[in-house]
């Protein structure tokens, strides 16, 4: 199990689109609404550990045509967040972002995250920790997980947070939003990538 942990910890120290839309919310939009996001995000990434451990993530992964749609779909979505983050803190945008992402953005952002499937699929299948009972299995796996996942994406909302709360000028707001969004679709254009 301690490997295990560690290696959760290890996938989660990448950053994926989860922790930096989690950070860009909190920058963008506090504390409530980056919480609001992260329960989302933990609701989404249950569904998904489901998916993974019943075996549908492998059959949508091994055809083509459902992977790239789920890749062409994530990347619209992202492109959506990243934009609502983006022009969070600006003053003149062509995108006003008056209502945050909520609940609800952070739900749909998981089932269509490819890091998530890539790094859930080599956590239930790798690391086994008993060899006859696989729910068992999974259920631990599932709370140990949620123990370290769910501290880490709220460290990230604070992180955001605290970035808003330097009251920095609007242009470097707008530079810092601006920055997690790309950074946001470039982690998502990566996993893209290795999964084509």
């Amino acid at each position: 199990m301690i490997t295990f942990t560690l290696a959760i910890v290890l996938m989660l120290a990448t950053p994926g689109p989860g922790v930096l839309s989690a950070a860009g919310v909190g920058a963008g939009f506090g504390a409530a609404a980056g919480l609001r996001y992260v329960a989302g995000l933990c609701i989404g990434q249950a569904l998904v550990y489901a998916a993974v451990a019943a075996g549908l993530s492998a059959f949508v992964l091994d055809t083509p045509s459902l992977r790239i749609t789920l890749m062409a779909v994530s990347f619209l979505y992202l492109l959506y967040l990243a934009s609502r983050i983006a022009f969070a803190g600006a003053q003149v945008a062509f995108i006003r972002s008056e209502t945050p992402p909520g609940l609800m953005a952070g739900l749909l952002l998981q089932p269509i995250n490819p890091k998530a499937y890539a790094v859930l699929t080599a956590l239930i299948t790798g690391f086994p920790i008993y060899e006859n009972a696989y729910w068992s299995e999974v259920a631990i796996k599932f709370v140990i997980l949620n123990l370290i996942w769910v501290p880490i994406h709220v460290i990230w909302v604070l992180f955001g947070v605290s970035l808003k709360r330097l009251n920095l000028s609007p242009n470097a707001q707008r530079a810092i939003n601006i920055s997690m969004a790309l950074s946001m679709l470039i982690v998502v254009g990566l996993a893209a990538w290795t999964l084509l």
